[in-house]
């Protein structure tokens, strides 16, 4: 027997959480625990967030003070870990505080994308006819342009700045969290449970929001995890187009960019700044791999 059966004496005490959903959540972390590139992913992201959080305590020097007579200094040299930029900036501090940039471009967007391309996905598909057409053919039309293509143009025509570049790689991730909602909402309506709700009078919204959503939130989170490494590898790509964040704030692409120049003499600038972003975009990839993985109910533990 499954479940639980209350004792004699506790007639009137509240009633044991489902052992059903108890099951499912311990059958996701078993899988999650079982996968160590999940778990290596997570340590990554953890790592990563936990320096943005605390970069004031990690940098060893002011970002943005500048050292000419440390200028291209190697690693190691006169206490600066990861040596120093053109300028004498101490390259540890710089990537250290890029990682507060990268992270917050990668959440932010990415949340702004999920929550209008899930709106939008869940109108399209629960009320589908011409509604569903006029949002999907948007959709299509921006998909019509490559990511980063789109994200250019968009900074183009707001402008530099932080809150340019979120808004910028957010608008161009709603296309992909609206088609990816619509088939799920397509899928999802034609089930019994919501043939029951609107049988019963429930409002369509509430039908959304209470039966469709949850059941199409495991595919968002997946995605949305994968979406972030995008959008960070976005952003670098923005700032070392000049783009994006503007020097003297310091993120990885700007640093990237300066690096570039002096790949003969100081490879060290670019090297650090485009391992930072590589250990990061891997670190989400691998991590939505886990997450798929664990949330997928034909794979075994």
């Amino acid at each position: 027997m499954s479940e639980r059966i209350p004792a004699a004496g506790n007639a009137g005490a509240e009633p044991q959480l489902p052992v059903r959903s108890k099951k499912k959540s311990n059958l996701f972390f078993k899988k999650l625990v079982r996968n160590k590139l999940a778990l290596a992913g997570l340590v990554i992201i953890t790592l990563m967030i936990v320096t943005a959080l605390f970069a004031p305590l990690i940098a060893t020097h002011p970002p943005e003070k500048m050292d000419a007579a440390n200028a291209l200094a190697a690693p190691g040299t006169n206490g600066h870990l990861l040596g120093t930029d053109n300028y004498g900036r101490d390259l540890f501090s710089r990537i250290v505080y890029g990682t507060q940039i990268s992270i917050v471009v990668g959440l932010l967007s990415v949340g702004f994308g999920a929550v209008a391309g899930t709106l939008l996905g869940l109108v399209a598909g629960y009320y589908g006819g011409k509604l569903d057409g006029v949002i999907m053919r948007i959709m299509d039309g921006l998909f019509a342009f490559p990511f980063i293509l789109l994200a250019i143009t968009l900074m183009t025509a707001l402008g530099n700045g932080l809150t340019n570049v979120i808004i910028a790689i957010g608008v161009a991730s709603i296309p992909g969290f609206a088609r990816l909602v619509r088939g799920q909402v397509l899928s999802v309506k034609e089930e019994e449970f919501v043939e029951v709700a609107r049988s019963i009078g429930s409002p369509n919204v509430r039908i959304i929001f209470t039966n469709i959503l949850p059941n199409c939130m495991a595919p968002i989170i997946v995605y949305g995890t994968m979406s972030i490494a995008g959008a960070i590898l976005s952003e670098a790509a923005l700032s070392f187009l000049g783009l994006g964040v503007q020097p003297p704030t310091p993120t990885w692409g700007n640093i990237l960019k300066d690096g570039k120049d002096f790949l003969v003499l100081s490879p060290h600038m670019a090297m650090f700044s485009g391992l930072a972003i590589l250990l990061t975009v891997v670190g989400f990839n691998i991590f939505g791999d886990g997450l798929r993985d664990s949330l997928d109910p034909k794979m075994k533990i």
